[in-house]
């Protein structure tokens, strides 16, 4: 028989606040010295489109990684919304009005700060072509032209779309472009955050989930955060066949790179790509 799985330890809260909702944090974006610049460029864009459920400063250098401060926006587990007929209980207890919420770890009870304002969609808009991409470094705004396709591409980008109807979905059951939706970023740890690993491990799951220490100063964790490029129809990349003023494309490397089928990562069921 197999072991139970333990159960995550709440983090060691001394009252309601901000980090029942949104955990400030510090994310690594990329090497200094295994990326090019256009690598970065392209990866800085990449995981700054991901704004549903993530908001982001502006990317900075500092030893010898490219790092940009940014608002996880996921609820802690244990955070419970107060009915009507608790909180005219707890009225009757301690005075407080309105609608409240508590802690189901440590039984705290009362109203939460304001949350942060919610992080901006990098859309193209209007059907212009210009949209907010990280470009030498650092994000602005840019103007993007269209390419004809290469004479021998890649199945996306000839014809048809092949997610369109895919049956690939994220762990939340919501169906379609779940690499556009689904990605693993790397928390930088920092000593005046001695809980951030507790405070990340008692995210609300799937929404933010796995974990991982990878050995060094971050921690990996899989987040289900939608890019802000997607068009519409939440298939559709905005930035697809669009090339940069400097000519380097418009879409990310990394979403471009499908999942080779001998790989042992199983990637997302039902990929049409695989």
């Amino acid at each position: 028989m197999a072991a139970a799985r333990a159960a995550p330890v709440p983090p060691p809260c001394r009252s309601l606040g901000r980090q029942c909702r949104e955990l400030p944090v510090v994310l690594q974006v990329a090497s200094l010295t295994a990326d090019t610049p256009a690598e970065q460029d392209a990866l800085a864009t990449w995981l700054l489109g991901h704004t549903e459920r993530i908001a982001f400063g502006e990317p900075y250098r500092e030893n010898g990684r490219i790092l940009v401060e940014a608002v996880i926006r996921v609820d802690c587990r244990y955070l419970d919304g107060m009915t009507a007929g608790r909180q005219n209980g707890m009225n009757g207890r301690g005075g407080m009005s309105g609608m409240g919420v508590q802690c189901l770890a440590h039984g705290f009870q009362g109203q939460l700060p304001e949350q942060s304002a919610p992080p901006a969609v990098p859309s193209l808009g209007q059907g212009n072509e210009r949209t907010f991409l990280v470009q030498g470094g650092r994000r602005q705004q840019v103007e993007l032209r269209p390419v004809p396709p290469p004479p021998r591409s890649l199945p996306v980008l000839h014809g048809g779309n092949p997610c369109v109807g895919a049956p690939c979905r994220t762990a939340d059951n919501k169906q379609g472009a779940a690499c556009c939706r689904d990605l693993t970023i790397d928390v930088v740890l920092d000593r005046r955050q001695p809980d951030l690993v507790a405070l990340l491990r008692s995210r609300k799951s799937p929404y933010l989930y796995k974990v991982r220490p990878n050995g060094n100063d971050a921690v990996e964790c899989e987040i289900i955060s939608s890019c802000g490029y997607l068009e519409a129809d939440d298939i559709t990349c905005s930035l697809h066949d669009r090339v940069r003023p400097d000519g380097e494309p418009a879409k990310p490397f990394v979403c471009s790179e499908w999942p080779d089928p001998d790989d042992d990562s199983p990637g997302h069921p039902g990929c049409r790509l695989r």
